[in-house]
C-alpha cells in the first residue's frame, strides 16, 4: 500500500526549503519566500521595493512574514533584485 504525504503545518528551519517556498532571515525579519517563473507570471504587480510594475512573463519572488500571523494578504510580489537589495533601498529621513 503506497503511503500518503501529508503537508506540515509548523514552519520550517530558517534556510530550509518547503519545496514551494524558502525561509529567510535577515535584519527585517524571518520570511517565506517563493520563486514565480516567468511562464507563471499571468498578473500584473507593484514591487514594493521599486513601485513599478511586475509584467507578466517577468520572473519575480513572493514574500511575507514567517511568523503565524502572516496571511494571504500578506504577500508581497517583488523584483527579485529589488527584495535582494530591500535592506540598502529602504527610504532614508529628510530635514
Amino acid at each position: 500500500m503506497p503511503r500518503r504525504n501529508r503537508q506540515r503545518r509548523d514552519l520550517p528551519a530558517l534556510g530550509a526549503s518547503t519545496g514551494w517556498a524558502q525561509a529567510e532571515s535577515a535584519d527585517d525579519g524571518d520570511w517565506l519566500v517563493r520563486t514565480v517563473p516567468g511562464s507563471q507570471a499571468t498578473k500584473t504587480y507593484r514591487c514594493p521595493g521599486c513601485d513599478h510594475e511586475i509584467q507578466p512573463g517577468v520572473a519575480h519572488v513572493v514574500a511575507w512574514p514567517a511568523d503565524e500571523t502572516g496571511s494571504v494578504a500578506d504577500r508581497r510580489h517583488w523584483h527579485r533584485s529589488c527584495w535582494q537589495a530591500r535592506a540598502r533601498r529602504r527610504p532614508t529621513r529628510r530635514h
